[in-house]
C-alpha cells in the first residue's frame, strides 16, 4: 500500500503511513478521537515486533542498531506507558526485542560533549565547563538506561516517569548513602562501601516499585537502571568537579572518560539487577518486608555487593582488566534476568 503523500510502501492493513503519518481511511465510527494516537503507536510498532528474535544472540539483539530508522519509530518509543499506548499482556511479545535508539542517544551525547570540549580546549572559554561535566557525566549512564528502556517489553512505564526516577532516585539514594556513611564513620572500606551504596539504591528502587505496583521483572530492570544512572551521573559529576577545583584540568577529562567507559558495568547494571530481583520476588503480591530476605532476592543483592566491593578494592593490576571482567560478569546476569523477564511474560499470557 503506497502512501499518496510520500509514496512510502506500507504493509497491507495499516491505516496510517509508517513514514509520514498520512491517514489512509476516514473513520466514520463513533470511536474516541484519540484512536489516531493508538493506531499510530500500534502500526509503527508492527515491523519492529515482526523482526524480533527468539534466540538471545548478540548479532540478533543488536542487529537493528546499524539499520536506518524513521523518525516515527523513535517517536513511537517515547509515547509508550500511557493509558492509550500500554498494550495488554496478551499483545506483548515475549521474544527478544531489538534495541537501537540507545546507540543514537550515545552518538548524539558524544557529539555534544565534543562540542563542549572544543569550547574549553580550543577556545579557552570556561562557560563550556558546566556542559563538559553534565553531558560527560550523563552520556554513558543515560545511553545505557535507554537500552533498558527499549528492553522493557511490557511498555508500561512512561518516559517522563523514567526521568523522574533518574533525578529523584539518583539524588535520594546518594543522600541515603551519605547518611549511612556518616553512621559508619571510620569503618569505611570496599565492603562497607558496596553494602551502603547498593542498599541505598535498593531502598529507592523498592520504594518506586512498591508505590507504582510494577510487577514485571523487566520493570524492575528499567527502574533500577534509572536509579543507578542517576547515582552514577551525579557521582561522576562530583568527582569531575573536585578534579577541576583541585587545579588538575587533565584529570577532569580522565575522570569523565574512564568512568564513562565503565559506567555500563557499574551502578546502572548493579541497581538494575537489584530491581529485577525484587520484582521477581514480589510479582503480583503486596509488598512485605520479608520479601527482601528471600533467597531469590538476597543472592542477587549479595552478588551485586560483592562485585561492587571488588570494583573498589585497590588490588594492584585490578584496573582495567579486573573492571572489564566484573562488567562482563554483571551483564551476563543482566541478560539472564532479561531472559527470565521475557519468559515471565510468556507465562502470564498463558494465564490470560
Amino acid at each position: 500500500m503506497k502512501c499518496p503523500q510520500c509514496v512510502y510502501s506500507n504493509p497491507d492493513g495499516v491505516k496510517f503511513c509508517l513514514s509520514c503519518g498520512e491517514k489512509f481511511f476516514k473513520n466514520n465510527s463513533s470511536e474516541d478521537e484519540n484512536s489516531f494516537f493508538y493506531e499510530f503507536a500500534h502500526y509503527v510498532d508492527m515491523l519492529p515486533n515482526i523482526e524480533r528474535s527468539i534466540e538471545p544472540k548478540f548479532h540478533n539483539i543488536f542487529s537493528r542498531v546499524f539499520r536506518k530508522h524513521s523518525e516515527l519509530e523513535a517517536e513511537r518509543l517515547f509515547i509508550v506507558g500511557t493509558a492509550l499506548t500500554t498494550p495488554k499482556i496478551s499483545e506483548v511479545k515475549e521474544t527478544w526485542p531489538k534495541p537501537w535508539l540507545f546507540a543514537r542517544v550515545f552518538i548524539i551525547a558524544l557529539l555534544i560533549f565534543a562540542g563542549f570540549y572544543t569550547g574549553v580546549s580550543y577556545f579557552g572559554n570556561w562557560n563550556f565547563i558546566p556542559g563538559v561535566i553534565i553531558v560527560g557525566a550523563f552520556a554513558v549512564p543515560f545511553s545505557t538506561l535507554m537500552f533498558f528502556w527499549e528492553m522493557n517489553a511490557p511498555q508500561n512505564i512512561a518516559f517522563y516517569r523514567v526521568i523522574y526516577y533518574v533525578l529523584t532516585g539518583g539524588i535520594l539514594s546518594m543522600l541515603a548513602a551519605i547518611v549511612f556513611f556518616d553512621i559508619l564513620k571510620n569503618n569505611i572500606n570496599p565492603i562497607t562501601i558496596g553494602i551502603v551504596e547498593e542498599l541505598a539504591k535498593a531502598i529507592m528502587v523498592i520504594a518506586f516499585v512498591r508505590y507504582r505496583k510494577y510487577k514485571y521483572i523487566l520493570n524492575g530492570l528499567l527502574i533500577g537502571a534509572a536509579v543507578g544512572a542517576g547515582f552514577a551521573a551525579f557521582e561522576t559529576a562530583g568527582y569531575a568537579l573536585r578534579s577541576l577545583l583541585s587545579g588538575d584540568g587533565a584529570n577532569l577529562y580522565n575522570t569523565i572518560i574512564i568512568r564513562g567507559i565503565f559506567a555500563p558495568g557499574g551502578h546502572v547494571a548493579w541497581a538494575a539487577l537489584t530491581g529485577a530481583a525484587f520484582c521477581r520476588v514480589q510479582g503480583d503480591n503486596r509488598f512485605n518486608l520479608s520479601m527482601i530476605f528471600r533467597f531469590k532476592f538476597l543472592r542477587v543483592f549479595i552478588l551485586v555487593v560483592v562485585i561492587h566491593a571488588l570494583w573498589d578494592t585497590p588490588i594492584q593490576g585490578m584496573f582495567p582488566y579486573g573492571h572489564t571482567f566484573l562488567t562482563i560478569a554483571s551483564w551476563i546476569v543482566v541478560f539472564l534476568l532479561i531472559r527470565a523477564g521475557l519468559k515471565e511474560i510468556g507465562e502470564r499470557k498463558l494465564m490470560v
